[in-house]
């Protein structure tokens, strides 16, 4: 944990699901240097936690996040070699902790949900919003554009079309362009954005999570491209005398709900 009092990224904990909650209050969680560096941490500390089966991040107050906390910009990025330790060295590693994560990950996306926001919500494995949140990177009036390991994540989430125009038009806009765009896995009313969460979580949470664990390695293996090698195949194969595997077929037959253990 850092000691940034002005904003903080707090970790709960419920049986096999976990809460990382973005908290700077009175600036719609504007993402500081520390934050970033604290989900960095809080992330590397979940892949740890080999109970855990789902996670779910959110915003505090009715808001995701507005991005990065532009009043630290002059300090933090004053001259290139600032920008790019910025980029490079804060930024970058909170977002590939969240990506990498083991865990199955999903946004719990209300209010804002702009710039930092959305590159941390991109690395997330589905987005859930409310009907009145709202998207974009509007840096392009900051004078700057989208930093490589931050684009990639929203590249690799909507394309490159779709990519180019969030950032070359700039705007902010809806849930349900947002959704029409690949942003988003579902839009619910506002008011159930968090059961909404909740539930996804309990539905993912309910599978086997060593298959949930190959699906995310794979379809990241799989989207950057190229042939698998033979120990990537054998990675895949691994769940084959798994005692989850087992259980699945066991209960199946059986016409009972199955339990996992994760083995």
């Amino acid at each position: 944990m850092t000691d940034n009092v002005a904003g903080r990224v707090l970790l709960e904990r419920e049986g096999d699901l976990a809460w990382v909650t973005l908290s700077h209050p009175g600036r719609l969680n504007a993402i500081t240097v520390g934050m970033w560096r604290e989900l960095r941490d809080v992330f590397d500390a979940i892949a740890r936690d080999g109970a855990l089966r789902c996670v779910i991040v959110r915003g505090e107050g009715g808001n995701f996040a507005a991005g990065a906390d532009i009043r630290e910009f002059p300090a933090q990025r004053a001259d290139t070699a600032g920008v790019q330790h910025y980029h490079r060295e804060v930024l970058a590693p909170a977002l590939r902790a969240v990506a990498m994560c083991p865990h199955p990950v999903v946004a719990q996306i209300e209010g804002v949900c702009v710039g930092g926001g959305l590159e941390i919500a991109s690395q997330c494995d589905l987005r859930i919003a409310g009907e009145s949140a709202r998207f974009g990177v509007p840096i392009n009036r900051l004078g700057f554009p989208m930093a490589p390991d931050e684009m990639s994540g929203l590249l690799a989430l909507v394309g490159r079309a779709a990519t180019l125009a969030i950032l070359l038009e700039g705007r902010v806009f809806g849930a349900a362009e947002a959704r029409e765009l690949g942003l988003l896995t579902r839009v619910v009313p506002d008011d159930q954005v968090a059961i909404a969460a909740r539930r996804s979580a309990e539905r993912i949470a309910a599978g086997a999570p060593l298959a949930a664990r190959i699906n995310k390695r794979l379809s990241r293996r799989l989207a950057a491209g190229g042939a698998l090698t033979e120990d990537e195949y054998q990675d895949y194969f691994s769940y084959a005398d798994s005692r989850d595997h087992k259980e699945g077929v066991r209960a199946f037959l059986a016409g009972v709900d199955p339990s996992f253990s994760g083995d």
